[in-house]
């Protein structure tokens, strides 16, 4: 899970309680959570790195029959964009594919996506890396290991 999970589904809670839609919290063990929670249970909160494709994340969690597809979502015009899409090369068409499956998914699918998570880096003066820090994941991508160093 991510720091401040439980706080966010509490504060959305709240929020959908407003449109007399009822939310229980349940705070789950973060030790076998990906094991017996997620994809598990009806509803759970999880948080994705970034893909570099929207590819990528549509085959990862979107497409009718990913294992991944938290929500059994199922759309035959998403799948079939999702298909054209992977041999499309002309940049623009793919673009309009990709928005009109965006579209789709959140008009008819089952996925909340509350916030997209903005990533803070700080370091003491003598940890050093190189000219560019990864947007997709913590720590730098999840290279910080390989890619910082200590000078001095």
């Amino acid at each position: 899970m991510f720091s401040g999970a439980v706080d966010m589904c509490v504060l959305y809670a709240e929020h959908a309680k407003a449109s007399g839609i009822t939310i229980n919290v349940k705070r789950e063990p973060n030790d076998g959570y990906y094991s017996d929670v997620w994809l598990k249970k009806p509803w759970c909160a999880v948080q994705w790195g970034a893909r570099p494709t929207p590819d990528v994340m549509y085959s990862l969690a979107y497409k009718d029959d990913a294992a991944w597809n938290e929500s059994h979502w199922q759309n035959k015009r998403f799948n079939v964009l999702l298909r054209q899409a992977k041999s499309e090369l002309d940049d623009a068409k793919r673009a309009g594919m990709y928005r009109e499956m965006a579209l789709l998914a959140r008009n008819d699918g089952g996925t909340v996506i509350p916030m997209f998570t903005n990533f803070v880096y700080a370091r003491r003066s003598n940890v050093k890396h190189g000219p560019k820090l990864a947007a997709s994941w913590q720590m730098d991508g999840a290279r910080a290991c390989s890619l910082w160093w200590f000078e001095g």
